[in-house]
C-alpha cells in the first residue's frame, strides 16, 4: 500500500514515516517545512535504511497537491499537516483558520478526483473541551475548544462526518492525541518546538539542558494527588504505531478512536521521573495556574485496544529517558 503522510518530516510525522516503514508500506512525505526540517528526512532514512520521496510543497497550494496524486498511485492518506501552536493560534486566528482548514479540504478534493477514500486525520483531544469529566470516552462527542487551533481540528471532525454522511464509500479514521512526548531510542528524531515551549517536556528539557533557568509549573492547588495538573502522556513512538493500526485494521466507516495511555501523570511526577531516570536536578518554582487549564484529564483508550488491537507499551520511564537522550544528542 503507498501511503501519503501529510507533515511527515513533525514530530509525530516523522515517527509515524519510521514505523510504517518497519511494516512494510511504502510512504510518500509532503511537507513544506514550517513546523520541520530537511535533515530529519535523512536521519528517517538513516533508521530504516530506505529512502523516501519528498514533496516541498504547501498543500494550500491545490494544484500542487494535484501533482502529487498524479505522480504516485496513492492508496491512503494520512493527515499531519497543520500549525500546531496553542499561543500563536489565538494571536493568529485567521492564519490558522486559513491554513488548517484549505489544507484539509484541498486534500479532500483531490482524493476525490483520484478516487482514493481512506484517509487518516490526525486529531486531538481538546476537541472533548471542558466538559466536566476526568475521563474522555470517544462517545462523549465534541465539547467548547478553547483556542483556535483546537476548533480547527474540530471543524475538520465534523467535515469529515459530513463527507462521509455524502458518500460512505470513504473509510475514515480520527485519531484524538491526548500528550504526545518522547522521541525515538535511536536519538536521531525527537521534538523540536521553536521559541520558549507551550508543553511541559519539551520545557522541561530546555532546563535540563541550561537553555532556560527553571520551570514554571501553573499551579499547586489542584484537587489531584500532589496538587498539580495531571495528564495523559503518550510516548510518540506509541502513537505513530497507533496510526499503523489504523491503516490496517481500522473497520470500513467513520471511526474515532482515543490514542492515550489511559493513565493521568501528574507535574511533579514527570519532571520527579525525568530526574530519576536521567540524575538530573530540574529547578522548578510554582507559579500561577493558567486560565483554562484543567486539574485532571486522560484518556479512555479502550475502544483502540478492542478494535485495532492497539494499546501504548512503553512507560514514562521510556518517555523520560528517550527525551533526554534526543536532547543530548541534538545539542545546538
Amino acid at each position: 500500500m503507498k501511503v501519503l503522510v501529510t507533515g511527515g518530516l513533525g514530530f509525530i510525522g516523522s515517527h509515524t514515516v519510521v514505523e510504517l516503514a518497519k511494516s512494510n508500506f511504502e510512504v510518500i512525505i509532503a511537507d513544506n517545512l514550517y513546523n520541520a526540517k530537511e535533515e530529519v528526512l535523512e536521519k528517517i532514512e538513516k533508521i530504516t535504511g530506505k529512502k523516501f520521496k519528498l514533496y516541498k510543497y504547501d498543500l494550500c497550494d491545490k494544484e500542487k497537491v494535484e501533482e502529487i496524486f498524479r505522480d504516485n498511485n496513492i492508496d491512503a492518506v494520512i493527515h499531519f499537516a497543520g500549525y500546531k501552536a496553542v499561543g500563536e493560534s489565538v494571536k493568529k486566528p485567521l492564519m490558522y483558520y486559513s491554513n488548517n482548514l484549505i489544507t484539509a479540504i484541498n486534500i479532500l478534493e483531490v482524493m476525490e478526483k483520484f478516487n482514493v477514500r481512506k484517509f487518516i486525520f490526525s486529531s486531538s483531544a481538546t476537541v472533548y473541551g471542558d466538559n466536566g469529566h476526568t475521563k474522555y470516552v470517544e462517545s462523549m462527542g465534541r465539547g467548547k475548544t478553547t483556542n483556535p487551533y483546537g476548533t480547527t481540528k474540530a471543524m475538520i471532525e465534523k467535515i469529515l462526518e459530513d463527507l462521509y454522511a455524502s458518500d460512505n464509500s470513504w473509510n475514515i479514521t480520527i485519531l484524538r492525541y491526548f500528550n504526545p512526548v518522547g522521541a525515538h531510542e535511536s536519538g536521531l528524531i525527537g521534538e523540536e518546538p521553536n521559541g520558549i515551549p507551550n508543553n511541559l517536556m519539551p520545557y522541561i528539557m530546555k532546563v535540563a539542558s541550561g537553555k532556560l533557568e527553571k520551570l514554571n509549573i501553573f499551579g499547586n492547588d489542584y484537587p489531584t494527588v500532589d496538587g498539580t495538573g495531571v495528564r495523559d502522556f503518550i510516548h510518540v513512538v506509541d502513537l505513530a504505531k497507533g496510526h499503523v493500526k489504523a491503516l490496517e485494521k481500522a473497520p470500513n466507516g467513520l471511526n474515532i478512536y482515543n490514542l492515550g495511555s489511559g493513565k493521568g501523570v501528574s507535574v511533579l511526577e514527570l519532571v520527579n521521573t525525568f530526574e530519576k531516570v536521567n540524575n538530573i536536578k530540574i529547578n522548578y518554582q510554582i507559579v500561577e495556574r493558567r486560565a483554562g487549564d484543567l486539574a485532571e484529564y486522560y484518556s479512555d483508550a479502550t475502544k483502540a485496544y478492542v478494535e485495532l488491537g492497539w494499546k501504548t507499551e512503553k512507560t514514562v520511564e521510556d518517555i523520560c529517558r528517550d527525551s533526554w537522550n534526543y536532547e543530548k544528542n541534538n545539542k545546538k
